[in-house]
């Protein structure tokens, strides 16, 4: 499984997921792309992170315990605006591939989108296709 990323450089990438076998998972294909990750359990820990450092990108779960991921996104959002602050470019993980599922996430902030089982190949062209 050999994804190298078509990126220029590598990227710091914020992960979070409350189950420990996907973080594993999007570590291993992040790293293979040449990107290192921060890893994080929930919502708030999101939150958190960002506001204590940058990241490239934000790669995140829909359904966390405490605040979720569409919670903390929209959060996330609302200070970027309030601060007039770069977008941090995030992509939403969810175990649910419908249209309206895509459309609730674009609608919340998200930038791109990505249906679990994590695939390295469709990871790596969404990360394409958000960072351009």
């Amino acid at each position: 499984m050999t994804t190298r990323s078509s990126a220029r450089r590598p990227l710091r990438v914020l992960v979070a997921d409350d189950n420990p076998l996907n973080l594993r998972l999007a570590t291993r294909i992040l790293r293979e792309m040449g990107h290192s990750g921060m890893l994080v359990s929930d919502g708030h820990k999101v939150l958190e992170a960002l506001q204590a450092q940058t990241f490239d990108l934000v790669l995140m779960d829909v359904t966390m315990p405490g605040m979720d991921g569409v919670e903390a996104l929209r959060a996330w959002r609302a200070r970027e605006a309030a601060l007039g602050a770069r977008r941090t470019p995030v992509i939403m993980v969810t175990a649910y591939d419908l249209p309206e599922d895509r459309r609730r996430l674009l609608e919340a902030g998200a930038d791109g989108y990505v249906a679990k089982p994590l695939e390295p190949e469709r990871l790596a062209a969404e990360i394409q296709r958000v960072l351009g």
